[in-house]
């Protein structure tokens, strides 16, 4: 038996902290890990000890591991557990740790090893019995042979990267066409993602359903299935929705998915928790997709249907204990769902976000009033900075019922009552989700974005309502004369009670008006005209980052801070950054239909496609730059010549910072 007193979490966000509280509980001491850009993060100090171990990029740190057994070391941990990413399906760490005597807290590394390559897993399962789907993994990577391979198993067709997940170096192919360009950028992406740009091919299931079952394995034999967990709801192979039971999952397909997930498990020898991943189509066929060899983010829904702790299996199954419960003492009761919170903008295709939290308020048990059934997992606070080199993912909101309306119902609660303020987030896309009507009937597969969701609210709206901006004049105000300031700086009108402020969204301006009677006001947008629409609101009360209004006979409460002239606001329709330009002269914008090619985000450029000279046309990527472990094409605004380039492959650059000037063709009228 490994006795385990002190545990170092190699890694960092939520499931550090989520991993600590548990190793605390149990009475370990723990020791968090951290680069120098997370300095101030919550799993620092969550933790008793803290060691940095270098520069923020995860090449120099959360990679690096020598650096965190050293860490070990140094503190007197004598065991490491890796949470999901960075090192936790990492062989060669797994047998390090082994070769230091430090015990790792997940499987054998010969089972992370043939479980990390889709190509040899597939293989293996195959030779289980576990069923898969029709494809090619052999061993010869030639383009020529992938190519013609994809011809023998038909179109559509998913090229995948062998190594790693989430999504990267994944790509759906519908014609022979599009398959060399795909599985060139596939190849890229799984490179500069895993290290390896080893590809399979499989043929696409259409429309499936993506469902996984929690497999437990122990030392001494035993292994057992944990129910499965439904994570269909998908944008670009990243999962949206999380929940178990899953309404499709009847209990004889529950009993043969989890038969098969624990012979999966058995065939590699398998220890600790593990997660096999399948697509199941529509009359209930099922096909192994990979086995994940690690605790999986969703991990929680599993949780609060058993009732168990499954990093305290984790723990007990470490220290050469069997597992706690036999597959018959295992029961599903209730209703559990979760979504992922992230740093991205789903009005502009997703893009990840960047800087500083200026608000973080979350609903659970701990607050007060209590939130019954709602569990946050969270890695945050106020004053943090959301940086270009980690995943945009903020927290995981869970809810939990005792039926699956009741835990829609408060997770959908939940997430609009979550605060966070600072950067564009997806909260609004999540909300919109969990209260679709084909969500709530149990419908949904992998393709219910694109067939009921492309079109929402939370991804058409580009700019603010009238509404919102009206709100946000009425905040500048009140900001403005609580602090004493004279009102006449913004443009008063032969009317002493009446303002006008122009603020700034995206590189637009809006002018609005603002006329003050005591604490009613009348508000309008856009240039006075007879036919101009005015709203009216009733001021009740501000602090620092609450405002108390009533607008047509409703009180409402609006969430927003400030950092100098910069108001960021989350008033119900969405998070939205706006910048009061009222004093500003106008300027030309580098946006759409620009020839200036900005950064999107604070990130690195993988690869610069052009040089000085060289004629392009409106929508040819010119740059490619990679951050929050994606890479994101930044594509001309028109046609013309490159006049001037100011970057260069891997280089470090930051948000809106000018990278290529293209000169606008002359018309020839």
């Amino acid at each position: 038996m490994s006795k385990i007193t002190k545990i170092l979490v190699a890694n960092r966000g939520e499931i550090a902290v989520r991993v600590m509280r548990t190793a605390r509980d149990l009475g370990y001491r723990t020791v968090a890990v951290y680069s120098e850009a997370d300095a101030g993060a919550l799993h620092v100090s969550e933790a008793d000890q803290a060691v940095c171990i270098g520069p923020a990029a995860v090449g120099e740190s959360y990679l690096v591991a020598d650096k965190i057994l050293a860490a070990a070391k140094q503190t007197g941990a004598d065991a490491i557990h890796p949470g999901y990413g960075f090192l936790s399906e990492n062989a060669d760490f797994s047998k390090a740790c082994e070769a230091e005597g430090i015990v790792f807290i997940g499987p054998r590394a010969e089972a992370i090893e043939l479980m990390g390559s889709k190509r040899l897993s597939k293989i293996a399962m195959i030779d289980a019995g576990v069923p898969c789907i029709p494809g090619y993994q052999d061993a010869d990577q030639s383009d020529q042979t992938l190519l013609a391979r994809a011809e023998e198993i038909g179109f559509p067709l998913m090229v995948k990267a062998s190594a790693g997940g989430g999504g990267r170096g994944m790509r759906l192919v519908f014609e022979h066409r599009q398959l060399a360009e795909q599985i060139r950028t596939a190849r890229s992406e799984a490179e500069t993602a895993f290290g390896s740009g080893e590809l399979i091919l499989e043929r696409a299931v259409i429309e499936p359903r993506h469902i996984e079952i929690q497999v437990f394995a122990d030392e001494h034999g035993n292994a057992v299935y944990l129910g499965e967990r439904d994570c269909s709801i998908q944008r670009r192979h990243q999962k949206v929705v999380e929940e178990a039971p899953s309404p499709f999952v009847d209990p004889e397909l529950r009993q043969r998915m989890g038969e098969a997930a624990v012979n999966a498990a058995k065939a590699c020898s398998y220890r600790g928790a593990g997660t096999v991943e399948f697509l199941v189509d529509k009359d209930k066929n099922f096909y192994f997709l990979e086995m994940n060899t690690r605790l999986q983010v969703e991990h929680p829904v599993t949780e609060l249907i058993t009732g168990l702790d499954l990093v305290a299996w984790q723990l007990k199954v470490a220290s050469g204990d069997p597992l706690p419960l036999t597959q018959d003492q295992v029961q599903l009761k209730g209703h559990a769902v979760e979504v992922r919170l992230y740093a991205e903008d789903p009005r502009n295709n997703f893009m990840p976000q960047t800087g500083q939290v200026r608000l973080w308020s979350c609903p659970e048990r701990t607050n007060s009033p209590e939130r019954s059934g709602i569990r946050m997992d969270h890695g945050i606070q106020t004053g943090q900075q959301v940086s270009p080199f980690y995943d945009p993912m903020i927290a995981k909101v869970i809810a939990y019922g005792d039926n699956r309306a009741e835990a829609i119902r408060r997770l959908a609660s939940a997430v609009q009552d979550t605060q966070l303020l600072g950067m564009n987030n997806n909260k609004l896309f999540l909300q919109n989700v969990l209260r679709h009507d084909v969500f709530g009937d149990g419908e949904a597969t992998t393709a219910f974005i694109e067939q009921h969701f492309s079109s929402d609210v939370s991804m058409d709206q580009k700019q603010p309502s009238n509404t919102t901006l009206a709100k946000a004049a009425l905040l500048y105000f009140k900001r403005s004369k609580d602090a004493g300031q004279d009102q006449k700086f913004h443009w008063s009108r032969s009317v002493a009670q009446s303002y006008a402020y122009k603020l700034e969204f995206d590189g637009q301006s809006n002018l609005i008006n603002l006329s003050e009677s005591d604490d009613h006001f009348v508000i309008s947008v856009g240039e006075p005209s007879s036919e101009q629409e005015s709203m009216a609101l009733q001021f009740v009360s501000l602090d620092d980052n609450r405002c108390v209004y009533i607008e047509n006979g409703v009180r409402e409460t609006l969430h927003f801070a400030f950092d100098n002239k910069t108001l960021y606001l989350d008033d119900g329709t969405g998070h939205f950054i706006l910048e009061d330009v009222t004093h500003q002269p106008a300027a030309a914008a580098g946006g759409a239909g620009s020839g200036q090619i900005k950064a999107t985000m604070d990130g690195a450029i993988v690869e610069v496609l052009v040089n000085e000279g060289d004629a392009v046309e409106a929508g040819q990527t010119l740059v490619i730059l990679e951050a929050m472990k994606m890479e994101h094409p930044l594509k001309a605004g028109i046609s013309g010549t490159v006049s001037a380039i100011s970057c260069e492959a891997g280089q470090q650059v930051k948000s809106k910072q000018l990278l290529v000037s293209v000169d606008g063709e002359e018309s020839n009228d």
